[in-house]
């Protein structure tokens, strides 16, 4: 299949996820505001979701992918790939068993070290541990279903996966509103109705992927663990690749120690923010990763450093073309989302202008985050899973260092702008390494294009500034006018946005066609 057709499937389906996502964060929102239990089941959310991202987005499909493809290109075939699956399932799984217990037994301490000022608000640092313990199922089965992923996406076929998340944010919203308190105690009640639907979430996204594995005619069966030579070498592959991926989870981390420590509701704030900017970076970004990790993996072991070029050029032209915008309409509307989607109940307007201003800190590094998408493949794919850590560890170490200059003059803000920095600073470290490898150079034309994109969203930013002075006054009304307003502000500027860009060449329709074109890498 096409780049485009499978970026357009990972993205269209992660789309469908992220429209549920906001669907279950404006009932939370209005339950639950930026208080207490917000505050705790964020935090409990994001342990397992920190790993769910190291293994589904990070180290484990790097090292997994590659691995699973090669052995379908084989001489042994499809056999050879099914054992190989095999051998790491039985592996992994006491691994996982053994990780899981040991986090359930020691949860205080870990939500210690992470939100040790929750001590200080009366029965928030308890809520955050029970929250914390139940949530933490679901990062077993995220595991395994991260393998069902890998291989689902190896076969190429990536739209079972990409529906996965679906399953979970309607289970969070099934729970909000089958559950949700506006009683006396809304805070405890509707969050631990939240951390139960994780796990369950967890389970039917486990046996939604058991089965599409077994329709693409694989069956997966449990052996005696063994350390085959394959899952030595995966672990060789998986562990820097882990360390790296680690280090950026260790950076959220370190976003949630310093958020935990600034005022009630910081973490819900980031939380808000993140999942208006959540919804370019996965559709974009994760979508571009996901897709081109199997397609660039196939070229470089046909020693096609011309075909790798090429489909990196235009991965990076089609995720630009698409980002830039998002991030200038994000930051010129951030008043305008924040407002419209979650004012009401208990997140009231100076909760929307902290949110808005979180938002823009967030979108001035997403280009960046995306870009990261993009050229972390180009090492994962030659097996150097190495280079992304060293370059993580440098965009760590400044992001820590941006945060304790700029926290104290700008509080939750400064949280975001230094996490921006070190993103942008984590791509230009990376882009470094593939040039001087002569393994990706930005062409002249790519660049001129990619400017002509930025010229393109500039142009579209004049109406969008002054649609959204004109309706400021309806974003916070009743549901409708939320609706029709927020429809006035983004409908027009969109035709203005791609009419100027193909007037002005920010495209190359040949490479749209050639992205398109079946049988393309």
């Amino acid at each position: 299949m096409s780049l485009i057709r499978n970026v357009g499937t990972i993205g269209g389906l992660t789309l469908v996820s992220r429209v549920f996502g906001f669907a279950r964060d404006m009932l939370l929102a209005r339950l639950l505001g930026a208080g207490t239990g917000a505050d705790a089941f964020f935090v409990a959310f994001k342990l397992p979701n920190i790993f769910r991202r190291l293994f589904a987005e990070g180290a484990f499909s790097a090292a997994f992918v590659p691995m699973f493809s090669k052995e379908l290109e084989s001489g042994g075939g499809r056999d050879a790939a099914v054992r190989f699956s095999v051998q790491v399932l039985s592996v992994f799984l006491p691994i996982l068993f053994f990780f899981t217990a040991i986090a359930e037994i020691f949860m205080p301490w870990i939500v210690d070290a992470m939100a040790s000022a929750y001590r200080e608000v009366p029965g928030k640092f308890e809520l955050t541990v029970t929250l914390s313990r139940i949530t933490f199922v679901y990062l077993l089965l995220i595991s395994l279903v991260s393998l069902l992923a890998g291989i689902l996406n190896s076969l190429s076929r990536f739209a079972e996966a990409a529906a996965a998340p679906v399953l979970l944010n309607i289970c969070l919203i099934t729970a909000v509103i089958l559950f949700g308190s506006t009683g006396p105690d809304p805070d405890f009640t509707t969050a631990r109705a939240l951390a139960v639907a994780v796990s369950v979430a967890g389970i039917l996204q486990f046996v939604w992927l058991l089965f599409a594995v077994r329709r693409a005619g694989i069956e997966l069966k449990l052996l005696p663990p063994r350390m085959t030579p394959q899952v030595k070498r995966l672990l060789r592959i998986i562990l820097p690749a882990t360390f790296g991926a680690g280090i950026y989870q260790i950076s959220q981390l370190v976003d949630v120690f310093f958020a935990t420590r600034l005022q009630e509701g910081a973490m819900s704030f980031l939380n808000y923010a993140d999942r208006l900017n959540q919804l370019p970076l996965g559709v974009i970004g994760i979508a571009l990763g996901t897709a081109i990790l199997p397609a660039l993996s196939r070229l470089i072991g046909r020693d096609d450093a011309a075909g790798a070029q090429r489909l990196m050029s235009k991965a990076l032209e089609l995720s630009m073309m698409l980002t830039i915008p998002s991030a200038v309409g994000l930051m010129l509307c951030r008043d305008a989302l924040t407002r419209a989607f979650f004012l009401g109940g208990r997140f009231d307007a100076a909760d929307a202008a902290i949110t808005a201003d979180v938002m823009a800190g967030l979108a001035i590094g997403l280009p960046a985050y995306v870009l990261i998408k993009v050229f972390t493949p180009g090492y994962f794919a030659r097996g150097d899973t190495k280079t992304p850590v060293y370059t993580a560890l440098a965009a760590l170490v400044v992001n820590i260092a941006l945060i304790l200059l700029l926290i104290e003059r700008f509080d939750i803000v400064g949280l975001v702008l230094a996490s921006a920095a070190a993103a942008w600073l984590n791509t230009l470290l990376l882009y470094a390494g593939l040039h001087r490898r002569g393994q990706y150079h930005l062409t002249g034309l790519v660049a001129l294009r990619i400017g002509k994109q930025a010229l393109a969203a500039a142009l579209m930013a004049v109406p969008l500034w002054f649609l959204s002075g004109w309706l400021a006054p309806y974003f916070g009304g009743a549901p409708l006018d939320r609706v029709w307003s927020i429809a006035t502000l983004i409908v027009p500027v969109i035709p203005v946005y791609f009419g100027a860009l193909w007037i002005i060449g920010g495209l190359d329709p040949e490479s749209i066609s050639a992205l398109r074109r079946r049988g393309s890498p």
